[in-house]
């Protein structure tokens, strides 16, 4: 009986992790159908962190109101910087990154992004770093070559494929900052983090882009969804709650049964996820190569990943 509850809660957690990673998988094709409205991505970005800020908001009003307040002004900045810099620039450039890419070929690339924190580690903090490390990034540097198609002289969009690595080093810097902020002296739970990251991405945007010329026009109309029509507004109303604040919420409750690397290792499921949706709402399919270059990529992250942990 001891080995069974432990690992029924294991099941759990990888299950609440398994939908989470599903709901964020159609989220990118969601995503992609409003772009193609010709939405700024800029704006689309606004758009999702506004509404899921105000959310989120209501809730930890009513859950935990003691989280509304800030414990120093380090973490006030240190917070600030997450939500600019990591919410803010990954949201945007991975909405320019699928909007110009296949969704799948996006995702690949942005998730990158642990390798990316495990050379900051090494060389900003100087810190060791384990040679599997280093072994998985260049099994994912090889898998990146066959996903881009180099030796066809880049057939992908090259300003997609830089945002992506820019949404992946954005997502490391999430990922760096989110982590020094929940080992402060005061800790901070996560869902009021990604509460106060969404509340700097919406005043960022509302600086840059004001809300008094919004193009609202752009959401009025009908998506195809492959001969399903659906409303735009509803589009925005399941990328708001069904593609942020629900799984992110489902991924925290699914850290409480699994541990952070069994959690990053059944997010790589959202790549395929993606790229499977992708192909049966919109027909936006892969070569062979690109499809083993994809597993490549993934399998040399979760060697880096596991190896650093």
């Amino acid at each position: 009986m001891s080995k069974s509850k432990p690992e029924s809660k294991n099941l759990i957690g990888y299950g609440l992790y398994l939908i989470a990673a599903f709901l964020w998988g159609i989220n990118g094709t969601v995503s992609k159908i409003l772009l193609d409205t010709k939405i700024d991505p800029a704006r689309l970005s606004q758009l999702r962190v506004t509404l899921a800020w105000l959310v989120l908001f209501l809730v930890i009003a009513i859950i935990n109101r003691k989280a509304l307040r800030f414990n120093s002004m380090q973490e006030f900045k240190l917070i600030a910087m997450y939500g600019v810099l990591g919410v803010t620039m990954t949201q945007w450039l991975y909405f320019v990154a699928i909007h110009l890419l296949p969704v799948g070929v996006a995702l690949i690339i942005e998730f990158t992004s642990p390798l990316m924190v495990a050379v900051w580690v090494k060389f900003v903090w100087n810190h060791h770093v384990p040679r599997f490390t280093w072994v998985g990034l260049a099994i994912a540097i090889f898998g990146l070559f066959l996903v881009t198609q180099v030796w066809q002289g880049f057939s992908l969009n090259p300003i997609g494929i830089i945002s992506g690595f820019g949404a992946a080093a954005a997502l490391s810097l999430y990922f760096v900052t989110g982590e020094k902020i929940l080992h402060l002296d005061a800790p901070r739970d996560s869902l009021s983090l990604t509460m106060w990251g969404f509340f700097f991405a919406t005043v960022f945007w509302a600086i840059f882009k004001p809300w008094w010329d919004f193009p609202w026009n752009y959401l009025q109309g009908d998506a195809n969804l492959n001969g399903i029509v659906a409303p735009q507004f509803i589009l925005v109303i399941w990328m708001v709650i069904l593609g942020t604040v629900i799984p992110f919420w489902l991924a925290l409750a699914a850290m409480k049964f699994i541990s952070s690397q069994q959690a990053s290792a059944t997010g790589m499921t959202e790549p395929i996820f993606a790229s499977v949706i992708a192909w049966i709402v919109m027909s936006e399919s892969l070569t062979p190569w690109q499809l083993v270059g994809g597993a490549i990529t993934l399998t040399g992250i979760a060697v880096g990943e596991n190896a650093r942990r």
